[in-house]
């Protein structure tokens, strides 16, 4: 069974991803952040190095998802590869950071990767707004995150906001903003209550 965490940088997938995997004994698949040979870079100049990045991260999400489909346990995923292709790289090029013949070519690769697998079990996305993004991301003191501009966190946002409105997997939106299950126990068993309602149709 393959279960996903989405949302946008700062929202808290991570922390999500490690609570829900103790909690139900899931096995974690998380992000490659901190040993991305280009993140750095791009944070510094992200019109040279948008392509580069997008690569990277399509190359390593899909290898996570063909493990995943061959896994014989729950695996619990922080960011999924749907995120690369309908958020990350279009807002890139909407911005003018990545050329529509790089866009071009990324999407096509895209598309022929996921003529190969499916949707998860199912999706969690972590709705939260520009500010509370800010302040998490200012909380946990990346410095390759510093230089993060607000316009492309709020396009970001804005593109999840429509993907996840077309979505058409079975889906859970949590309120990042006002659900602190990072923080509180009650709210993170709130968190527990939706999953356990909407994969075994409990409460």
């Amino acid at each position: 069974m393959h279960i996903a965490v989405a949302g946008n940088i700062g929202s808290g997938k991570t922390t999500l991803t490690k609570m829900l995997a103790s909690h139900y004994g899931w096995t974690p698949k998380f992000e490659s952040v901190d040993f991305n040979p280009y993140l750095s870079d791009f944070y510094e100049d992200m019109e040279r190095w948008s392509f580069n990045l997008q690569i990277y991260f399509l190359n390593k999400r899909f290898k996570d998802v063909v493990e995943i489909s061959r896994a014989d346990d729950v695996i619990i995923q922080d960011r999924t590869i749907y995120e690369d292709a309908r958020i990350f790289a279009p807002n890139l090029h909407d911005m003018g950071l990545m050329s529509t013949r790089d866009f071009e070519n990324y999407r096509d690769l895209f598309d022929l990767m996921m003529s190969l697998v499916g949707n998860p079990d199912l999706l969690i996305y972590l709705k939260s707004s520009v500010p509370n993004l800010v302040s998490q991301i200012q909380k946990r003191g990346r410095e390759y995150e510093k230089g993060i501009r607000i316009d492309y966190l709020t396009g970001l946002n804005d593109k999840y906001d429509k993907w996840i409105e077309s979505y058409e997997g079975n889906l859970l939106v949590i309120d990042a903003d006002n659900v602190k299950f990072g923080n509180r126990p009650e709210d993170f068993a709130k968190v527990t209550d939706l999953i356990d309602s909407k994969m075994y149709g409990l409460f």
